[in-house]
């Protein structure tokens, strides 16, 4: 008999889904499947479930490390990268240490030369990406997308053909679409849940390594949802808040709460873990699916792209969608891009979608967590 479980016990499970993926990895070991770690969202999953390996992300989200980082890496580091880092060079990552190989996508200046060390002590295939979304940069990210292809063949005695190319790309298109109807459950008003319970589900998904599992699992989660919003379970009227910048997770949930600890509620997140996942899908009749996939990912709006139109659209349509009545910017100390960016993204949400912005700077440590509370509760109060 199925146990229907109550929402929060839910948004529960899926919080405790990277813990208890610690251990599912080392399952997926014994069962003799190779691991793809990865660091980035312009990696294409598509690839590892093609070639039948377990896919997973490796960025740490914590500060625990960042000490032994710091004995090889800078101090005035980006945390991402030094945590990253500290977790692979400390052995304190079970999704690391059970990795076959590691995907060093080239994203930021910080993460090329941390690649190179870690190369010291793990199996680094470092891709290339183009810093434009031109027809040069889109040859570069396919032939990239191609050369790993023949690596991961040769690293594990496997032929990746293009019908399980398709078949992989249906099968992520299926999840990113179950995602994007998730969410939009927040564009009722008032919203159905928190936002930070919202992002549990999505950062969760992101643990679970039998991907044909997650599409059925969100939209249950769906169902749940909108069935106790028809019984009138919301979180009341605030103020409607859209996140953007650097990715958030673990220490940096800090920022989710701050706002709904203060009234307000995230009702998306154009970033790495919210719609940057899902916002985009792969043509899965395409003449040339490898093509077609590096298309994709390559119009991922991140602030390593210049220019980044990209970045503007997908923002502006979450704010048109979701109703929002601000922006909040969280970006990580020494993360350059994003922190020179953020000047721009600001006319554009305040002159151009007219509705106020605010940006928080801040790194993996709790020591902020009272003047994060103090800022932004009165970034929402004047909302």
């Amino acid at each position: 008999m199925e146990i229907i479980k109550e929402l929060p016990a839910v948004f529960e499970e899926f919080a405790e889904a990277r813990r208890n993926a610690f251990i599912n990895v080392k399952n997926v070991k014994d069962k003799g499947i190779p691991v793809i770690g990865s660091y980035c969202t312009y990696f294409p999953q598509e690839l590892a479930i093609a070639a039948g390996c377990a896919t997973v992300g490796l960025c740490s989200t914590s500060g625990e490390t960042i000490p032994a980082a710091e004995k090889d890496l800078p101090a005035n580091l980006c945390p991402l990268i030094k945590s990253s880092y500290g977790f692979a060079k400390e052995d304190k990552c079970p999704f690391f240490y059970f990795s076959d190989i590691v995907i060093g996508e080239n994203t930021c200046d910080g993460k090329k030369k941390m690649y190179e060390l870690m190369k010291d002590f793990k199996d680094v295939f470092i891709m290339d990406l183009p810093n434009s979304q031109s027809e040069n940069g889109l040859k570069l990210y396919k032939d990239e997308l191609l050369r790993l292809k023949a690596y991961i063949e040769k690293k594990f005695d496997i032929t990746i053909t293009d019908e399980d190319m398709r078949k992989a790309v249906k099968l992520e298109n299926e999840i990113r679409v179950a995602k994007k109807h998730l969410i939009d459950t927040m564009k009722n008003d008032p919203c159905p849940v928190s936002g930070l319970d919202m992002f549990k589900v999505l950062y969760g998904s992101g643990f679970k390594f039998d991907h044909t599992q997650i599409v059925p699992e969100v939209e249950a989660v769906k169902e749940k949802i909108e069935k106790e919003l028809a019984e009138g379970k919301n979180v009341g009227k605030r103020p409607r808040i859209v996140i953007t910048g650097c990715p958030i997770g673990g220490v940096t949930e800090k920022v989710i709460k701050a706002v709904e600890d203060n009234g307000g509620v995230v009702v998306a997140m154009e970033n790495c873990v919210g719609a940057k996942q899902y916002d985009r899908l792969i043509d899965e009749d395409a003449e040339d699916i490898w093509e077609a996939t590096a298309y994709r990912y390559l119009q991922i709006g991140c602030s390593v792209m210049t220019p980044n139109p990209n970045r503007y659209d997908l923002l502006g349509r979450t704010i048109d969608e979701y109703k929002a009545d601000g922006v909040l910017e969280m970006t990580l100390q020494a993360c350059h891009t994003y922190n020179v960016e953020h000047k721009s993204i600001e006319r554009f949400v305040t002159e151009e979608k007219k509705i106020p912005y605010f940006m928080v700077e801040t790194d993996y440590s709790t020591a902020d967590v009272a003047q994060l509370n103090t800022r932004i509760a009165a970034f929402i109060e004047m909302l």
